[in-house]
């Protein structure tokens, strides 16, 4: 019979491919560093085969097959952890734990209604929070590492399932004395020499701002934030212009400042908040019950 590696091994391989550092990995995995160095010796010496470039000197560089191996070990982490989440999902289809992903336009917004609903509606499910950039918490579901996101979409989920939740329209956010602060909906031409302020990369609402003013980013966007709050001030200090979303404002984001917001005239200026989950996850028969508890939170938010 061919040898397999073990589970921690697999796990030890991830860990150094998501934090390129063996002190970082090893804390990862509750382990010593020499321990989890020894584990890639034993991986490599069971597979005959070379992992990592060891004549990169203390940087972990992976050779392509140690690159396509570490695809492979997620995937099969992920299978065996579909083994238990299935016998969970069978014992208690709503209880439990649930680790969740939410990105950080969403997250301060939604989960204060969200959470107490949840609460109150399964109240033996546990939920663990992560809140992360959508391309990273992408990276953790389909590594297993979380078993569904609240995310806006469309979003490049890796192929999983998703379901739409709410609309979540754009609202444009003014310094009081701008001019178009007069206007009861600003057109969208109105926008195009405007300073549009925006989240810096990584953020899907920069993309989406974006796209819904039909232009790229340019030298007059050269500013960018960190979060809502930072952009929020920005607008206030009179640097410029940009896009919130509806639930953002209802969640306070503009509370303590003068700002004008007015809804864009015509349609398609909004983005949709969604719930999204592993193709042919375990739970997914709990994560679709678990919908209409989201979407009634979002509509709430959106309202």
């Amino acid at each position: 019979m061919t040898p397999l590696p073990t589970p921690q091994q697999l796990r030890f391989l991830c860990a150094l491919a998501e934090h390129r550092h063996f002190g970082r990995a090893a804390n990862a995995c509750a382990v010593s560093q020499s321990t989890l160095s020894a584990g890639m010796i034993a991986l490599e010496t069971l597979l005959d085969a070379a992992i990592l470039d060891r004549g990169a000197g203390r940087r972990v560089v992976f050779t392509p097959l140690g690159q396509e191996l570490v695809a492979r070990a997620q995937r099969a982490l992920s299978a065996l952890g579909a083994v238990t989440e299935a016998a969970a999902a069978a014992r208690a289809p709503l209880a439990g734990p649930l680790r969740l992903g939410v990105i950080p336009t969403i997250g301060p917004f939604l989960l204060p209604r969200l959470m107490p609903a949840l609460r109150a509606a399964f109240p033996a499910l546990r939920l663990f929070l992560r809140e992360d950039l959508t391309a990273r918490l992408v990276e953790r579901l389909a590594a297993n590492r979380l078993d569904a996101l609240l995310v806006a979409l469309p979003c490049d989920c890796g192929g999983g399932e998703t379901v739409r939740l709410a609309r979540d329209p754009f609202l444009v956010a003014l310094p009081p004395d701008h001019p178009l602060a007069a206007e009861t909906a600003v057109p969208l031409a109105a926008l195009e020499h405007e300073r549009l302020l925006l989240l810096e990369d990584g953020h899907c609402l920069r993309d989406q701002a974006l796209a819904v003013c039909g232009r790229h980013a340019g030298p007059q966007d050269e500013f960018a934030a960190t979060s809502l709050h930072t952009l929020v001030q920005m607008v206030a200090g009179g640097l410029g212009v940009t896009l919130l979303p509806r639930s953002a404002v209802s969640g306070g984001v503009t509370a303590g400042t003068a700002l004008v917001l007015r809804p864009i005239a015509g349609a398609g200026a909004w983005r949709t908040l969604g719930l999204a989950w592993r193709a042919e996850a375990p739970r997914a028969e709990t994560y679709r019950a678990l919908a209409p508890v989201l979407m009634a939170a979002a509509e709430a938010a959106v309202a």
